[in-house]
């Protein structure tokens, strides 16, 4: 994948600061680079590790259970670009299935930049609410790998527009939805533990989720680039637990071992299960190393 990089050997160094929380600024102050390059290369690794994430991914084990929420957080400006980030997890071993952004409405009429939303209004209309349409795409990705499972175990919040949209999402199941009050304490007894404690990962190690901050995202599309690096770190990179010694893409079997950065930022992803594995030192293909490990399991 660093195939026309002049600096191929700064590309794991750079996934490795971005998935600490470090910013574009600070991470080319470290490693010598102009701050453009270091914006593409950043695009470029974002979106090699979003389709990478999706070609490793494959069916869920009996018995997973999925976790649903969203957070909020904003593009430019918190009171007039608000926007909306649903995420589902594999609730056992924290593999985050699929997140993205979508724009949703300002809600506040009357705030102190009420003359430049008043403005923004007259130049762009009112902003649109992507929430369902985000939700039912993340959704999506997760029934793509819950076709083996007869009944759907999935936890959420008491939204309202949630079971309509998980009943879309997974026709062919039967679905056991559960649901949790959202004012309800936010501690190891909540049974949206899991998804909150990922949520709160997310924010801190990327500055781009956090309020009040300088890193935001100034465009909704770097902000999913972003969430492409922090999804492949958490699911091959980092352990599920400090005292765990597998990853969660480990622990579904996706993959046989932890991945460093170097082997994520190895081969291009670009043909789906035809590419070539991350882990393969023959260039076999995902496809390929995935029928060989079902053998060897029957």
């Amino acid at each position: 994948m660093d195939y026309r990089d002049h600096r191929p050997d700064l590309n794991p160094k750079l996934f490795e600061l971005l998935a600490s929380g470090i910013g574009l600024r600070q991470s080319s102050r470290l490693l010598g680079l102009s701050r453009r390059c270091l914006e593409l290369k950043h695009r470029k690794i974002g979106r090699h590790l979003r389709r990478q994430n999706l070609n490793l991914q494959g069916p869920l084990p009996p018995g997973s259970v999925l976790q649903l929420d969203e957070l909020e957080t904003y593009e430019g400006m918190r009171t007039l670009r608000p926007l909306t980030v649903p995420v589902v997890i594999e609730k056992r071993s924290r593999f985050i299935i699929w997140a993205e952004s979508a724009p949703i409405p300002a809600r506040h009429r009357k705030t102190r930049h009420g003359r430049l939303r008043s403005e923004e209004l007259r130049r762009k209309g009112r902003r649109p609410d992507g929430s369902r349409r985000a939700c039912r795409r993340t959704l999506g990705r997760a029934a793509d790998l819950a076709g083996s499972l007869k009944t759907l175990f999935i936890e959420t919040d008491e939204k309202r527009s949630y079971p309509s949209l998980i009943g879309e999402a997974f026709r062919a199941h039967r679905i056991a939805h559960d649901t949790t009050k959202s004012t309800r304490k936010r501690d190891v007894s909540n049974p949206l533990f899991p998804i909150n404690q990922t949520e709160a990962l997310a924010r801190d190690l990327m500055g781009r989720l956090r309020c009040q901050s300088w890193l935001v995202s100034k465009k909704r599309r770097y902000l999913d680039v972003a969430l492409a690096l922090f999804i492949a770190w958490r699911n091959l990179v980092r352990r599920r637990f400090n005292h765990d010694e597998e990853s969660p893409a480990q622990i579904l079997e996706f993959v046989p071992r932890r991945m460093s950065e170097e082997e994520l930022c190895s081969w291009r992803q670009d043909w789906g299960k035809r590419s070539i594995h991350p882990l393969a030192w023959n260039a076999e293909s995902i496809e390929r190393c995935e029928e060989r490990r079902l053998q060897q399991a029957s």
